[in-house]
């Protein structure tokens, strides 16, 4: 049977299904299967035509113990997670012009405009479909920078097992990622804006984890996320690698590479575990805006936390990239000592400098770099002139860090993954195209449009009064709905 644990060590080992509707590991841990699936080749060439969602059946395969979840009802909550999706392939290629054998991997097609769709179009729904079986009822709460709110509350919609907190920290996210949250008319999702948060949604992370550690509150409100900490996540995100791989090499067994926009590290975790799985990836590229939180760790070896800075590339504004202790975990030993100290020292001092072993062996195969927020803005305006093709901010990001690392990367075909669709950022698209005074057509979307035409409903609190305002905010919504937690 396959078990997962916490990458600290404190907790029971749990089946899958535990694993998903926990969230965090009862420690306050990352969940983690006790070991990595192996792909042979002769089972990656099995796989290497076909769909998007038949890929994803046979890799969810590998870690979701029949026991726990039949074949059957696999293939129905996969068939049905993505028929929301504008693109009958789910995730569309683009082949630059302006590049020799770059690609463009589209992961925004979802309803929400994010390749955070893809993940929480599995996950919400399985985690409905467990609670739904035990008769049980859950509070999913989420701290976003702008994209996985959205995600998150679109799929939650009238699901009468899940009551979705999303929270957002106020005038830190684009006006349109905001009316995706607040336009949503539905008594199960409440949104939150939580105004002056120094460090943005890494303060909103700090709260939550609290939350979680008070192990009376969570048990009362059945309390657990869909954010990346979330196993099911990643577990589901490791698909985009493969089937970009398959699209994009001529035979199996051909190294590419990929540079990954990244703040909390969840995307680059999954493509890490896809390689040490069996996918031939040779370098991935982590590419970082000006917050530079996974730069300096892999630049430098620092672990640190600075004041954070607002960039055109929002969604990874990030100064403490959580999923990396996950990737830490696999990458070292997987000695769960080791990983709680280096996060209590963390803890305690703000920051973590790795010995030279574990900055050789994080480094393998990844090469990093910080991207201004000038560069961003320059390869936006570049690549639309010279191919009529809009990066949103966060593509952008991929791009230029692949550009300024191309001499450290072999002559292997590249995949930047372009994360959002750019009517998300249109302020962003604005002053990265001047002298153009509107938007091409190209950075327009009507369920942006149509956002705009909507009333709100929100909930707004000061975030030095936050961790009191949610919990009587939810206790509140718990009462009135009369709902058994």
């Amino acid at each position: 049977m396959i078990h997962y644990k916490s990458n600290t060590g404190g907790s029971e080992v749990v089946d899958f299904e535990t694993a998903i509707l926990d969230g965090f590991a009862k420690d306050g841990g990352l969940y983690v299967p006790t070991q990595l699936p192996t792909i042979s080749s002769e089972q990656l060439s099995s796989w290497s035509s076909l769909n998007y969602v038949d890929l994803a059946f046979e890799i969810l395969s590998l870690f979701i113990d029949r026991s726990v979840m039949s074949e059957s009802e696999l293939k129905h909550l996969l068939q049905n997670a993505y028929l929301t999706f504008e693109k009958e392939e789910i995730i569309p290629i683009y082949k630059m012009k302006s590049r020799s054998e770059t690609y463009v991997l589209e992961l925004f097609h979802g309803p929400t405009l994010s390749f955070k769709d893809i993940g929480l179009a599995f996950l919400v729904n399985l985690v409905n479909f467990f609670l739904e079986r035990k008769n049980e009822k859950l509070s999913i709460i989420v701290a976003t920078t702008g994209d996985t709110g959205p995600a998150a509350a679109f799929y939650a919609v009238n699901k009468t097992a899940l009551n979705a907190w999303i929270l957002y920290p106020k005038d830190r996210i684009t006006k349109e990622q905001e009316r995706q949250i607040t336009t949503i008319d539905a008594l199960n999702v409440h949104p939150v804006a939580v105004a002056n948060c120094p460090d943005g949604g890494d303060d909103l992370d700090l709260v939550i984890t609290k939350l979680f550690a008070n192990k009376s509150f969570k048990e009362k409100m059945k309390l657990s996320s869909v954010n990346s900490i979330n196993w099911g996540r990643i577990m589901m995100q490791t698909v985009h690698y493969f089937y970009a791989y398959f699209k994009i090499a001529d035979s199996v067994g051909e190294k590419i590479n990929f540079s990954v926009p990244s703040g909390a590290f969840g995307n680059l975790c999954a493509g890490a575990l896809a390689r040490e799985m069996g996918l031939p990836v040779e370098t991935f590229v982590c590419a970082n805006n000006e917050n530079a939180c996974l730069h300096r760790i892999f630049d430098q070896g620092l672990f640190l936390k600075k004041e954070i800075q607002e960039t055109p590339s929002s969604a990874i504004d990030i100064l403490i990239p959580y999923n990396f202790w996950r990737f830490l975990y696999f990458t070292t030993g997987r000695d769960q000592d080791k990983i709680k100290a280096w996060m209590q020292d963390f803890k305690d001092n703000g920051a973590l400098q790795f010995d030279p072993i574990t900055r050789q062996e994080i480094s393998m195969g990844i090469i990093s770099e910080s991207i201004s927020d000038q560069l961003t803005l320059e390869t936006i305006k570049r690549v639309f002139e010279e191919e009529n093709y809009l990066l949103d901010p966060h593509g952008a990001v991929a791009v230029a860090a692949s550009t300024k690392l191309e001499s450290k990367l072999n002559k292997n075909k590249l995949v930047c993954l372009a994360t959002a669709h750019p009517s998300k950022f249109s302020n962003v698209i604005l002053k990265a195209l001047q002298p153009l005074d509107e938007l091409p057509k190209k950075a327009i979307h009507p369920s942006i449009e149509i956002a705009k035409r909507r009333c709100e409903k929100l909930r707004i609190c000061e975030y030095i009064h936050l961790e009191e305002a949610i919990k009587y905010a939810m206790l509140s919504q718990m009462e009135k709905s009369d709902s058994k937690y």
